[in-house]
């Protein structure tokens, strides 16, 4: 007998539309950035690799991606131990205080990005603490935004833990510390990964909040992106939204295969 499949037709028929949605603008950049014309335009006046060779000589874009990149490394190792102590705290914790703080991790999520750049540089402002225009305060604005998204995967994967696993590693001998690193860390690393890919993704590509808080001596890729299209509008910013492209599908591929993220995924 052929199984039947438990997903209904018209489930899976808005699957595939959501799924051409989010590919075809992918499919128009990376169209764009191999236009062998001046200017970018869609459909492309042909096919060439001269933009792509632009990038990595332009004055501009590879420095942008270089600290894009930098500042999404960084913001997604202090997000994921950050937000990994905040899961931990939010799972076990019986303050009543629990809600209240849960509601203020998230409120960055819930925010705009504008509303919540702005706020920020006021704040670093008045506090006059030298934080405004830095690369400090923009590591803090980006940990804030992508903090929540750890907390999220982390939590997830403890919600189901058994604490009687970590409290038998204890009654052992091992210490409290000794207990979560060897016990209670392996199993929630795939809700760590997952939360650190999010992490680096919502961070690389920032936009709102990194307008507020940079410099021009601190431009990151989408700032870039955004200037050449206001003032030069060249096919170099399309070009630099390929590799754009390239490093998030590179390190979600690397991470999934890392963390093994489709068996959490799949996880019922």
């Amino acid at each position: 007998m052929d199984d039947i499949n438990p997903i209904p037709f018209t489930f899976r028929i808005i699957a595939v539309v959501a799924l051409m949605v989010l590919l075809v603008p992918v499919l128009i950049v990376v169209l764009a950035g191999l236009n062998s014309g001046e200017y970018l335009t869609f459909p492309p006046e042909g096919f060439s690799l001269r933009w792509i060779e632009n990038f990595f000589t332009s004055p501009t874009f590879l420095p942008a991606f270089k600290l894009s990149f930098g500042l999404a490394l960084a913001t997604t190792i202090i997000s994921t131990i950050l937000g990994t102590l905040a899961s931990i705290f939010l799972t076990r914790s019986t303050s009543k205080a629990r809600e209240i703080l849960r509601g203020l991790f998230f409120l960055p999520v819930v925010l705009p990005g504008v509303v919540l750049g702005l706020a920020l540089y006021v704040f670093f402002i008045w506090s006059d603490v030298g934080l405004a225009r830095s690369l400090a305060g923009l590591i803090i604005g980006h940990v804030l935004v992508t903090m929540p998204f750890v907390i999220a995967t982390v939590t997830a994967s403890l919600v189901d833990f058994d604490l009687s696993v970590e409290e038998a590693a204890r009654s052992l001998g091992a210490t409290p510390f000794q207990a979560f690193w060897k016990v209670t860390l392996p199993l929630i690393t795939p809700g760590i990964s997952a939360g650190s890919i999010f992490a680096f993704i919502v961070s690389f590509g920032q936009f709102e909040l990194t307008l507020f808080l940079s410099t021009p001596d601190l431009q990151t890729l989408p700032l870039a992106i955004y200037s050449s299209l206001r003032y030069a509008f060249e096919p170099t910013a399309a070009a630099a939204g390929i590799f754009a492209i390239c490093l998030v599908t590179v390190s979600t591929l690397i991470s999934t295969r890392l963390s093994n993220l489709k068996k959490l995924l799949s996880r019922r």
